[in-house]
């Protein structure tokens, strides 16, 4: 399998019927799947209640990442865009209820009946535009609008994700955070090219800032920069990153005093989601005269 299979073709073509059962029946894969699914499961930090939660897979493929939410007690929908994928998990008869689905195109379920989400290697096909039609940002924003709406009241959703580069990165981050969400991204092994792991964990509804992720996180409201502090055991050190939270009242407060420095932050803000702003110049941010 390729090192990127987004690059190959579209998910639903690349993973056809031949390396849909290829991917299945590899042993590395298997575990793999399963390691990241216990990781995902851990972040999204349910409650120790006893009650089974309804959760979502997005993108759950033959559902190897599904059978951990069943060895938990969980009920779960798997969503996945490729038809072959899925015909496998019904014939290994997942326990979870299976649907053909775009999460591009957003998801179609009631507002606040889902517990949770994890998302194994697959948000990050958002970012390909893999026809004329599509737009990564406007997939992106469907997606994450659809699943805050689903998700009930505080619920997490945990995506592991493998992000090609910082703009990607930057991207997927701010359909998230644009959606309402809050949230951080979660490094594992960050020192290790093989075994470092990104995960973006999200939270929905009311969240204490003063909250831990999972397992304490460093805080730092305008960055998404890794913690650069050393650990005695690098192999093992989780760098962590803040809740970047839309505090309205504080930007209500910075509407008076908008200087050069302020003006040019915000263009590049709105190039950065894809709108047209005007050249910078030396008369940006000058304060014009008055007219007589």
């Amino acid at each position: 399998m390729a090192s990127r299979p987004e690059r190959v073709a579209p998910p639903e073509i690349f993973y056809d019927d031949t390396e849909a059962r290829k991917y299945t029946s590899s042993s590395r894969i298997i575990e793999i799947q399963a390691s990241l699914s216990e990781r995902a499961l851990e972040l999204l930090a349910l409650p120790e209640d006893g009650v089974p939660k309804l959760l979502l897979d997005i993108g759950c493929g033959s559902g190897l990442s599904g059978e951990t939410l069943s060895e938990e007690g969980h009920h779960w929908i798997g969503l996945d865009i490729s038809p072959s994928m899925l015909n496998i998990a019904s014939e290994r008869e997942v326990e979870g209820d299976l649907l053909l689905s775009d999460m591009g195109q957003g998801l179609g379920f009631r507002p606040g009946v889902i517990d949770g989400a994890i998302s194994i290697s697959a948000v990050q096909w958002l970012c390909n535009a893999d026809r004329s039609s599509h737009n990564p940002r406007l997939r992106l924003k469907a997606f994450f609008t659809s699943l805050y709406k689903c998700l009930s009241n505080g619920a997490k959703a945990v995506f592991q994700v493998y992000p090609e580069n910082n703009d990607q990165r930057e991207l997927i981050m701010n359909a998230a955070m644009h959606a309402g969400f809050a949230g951080g991204i979660v490094v594992d092994f960050p020192h290790s090219s093989k075994k470092r792991k990104e995960f973006l964990v999200l939270a929905c509804g009311q969240l204490s800032t003063n909250a831990s992720l999972s397992n304490g996180r460093n805080e730092d409201e305008n960055q998404l920069s890794d913690d650069d502090s050393e650990s005695e055991d690098e192999e093992n050190q989780t760098v962590r990153n803040l809740d970047r939270h839309r505090h309205l009242k504080r930007q209500k407060k910075n509407k008076s005093g908008k200087g050069r420095e302020w003006i040019l932050r915000k263009k590049d803000q709105m190039r950065r989601r894809g709108n047209d702003v005007p050249q910078d110049t030396k008369y940006t941010g000058r304060k014009r005269k008055g007219r007589f």
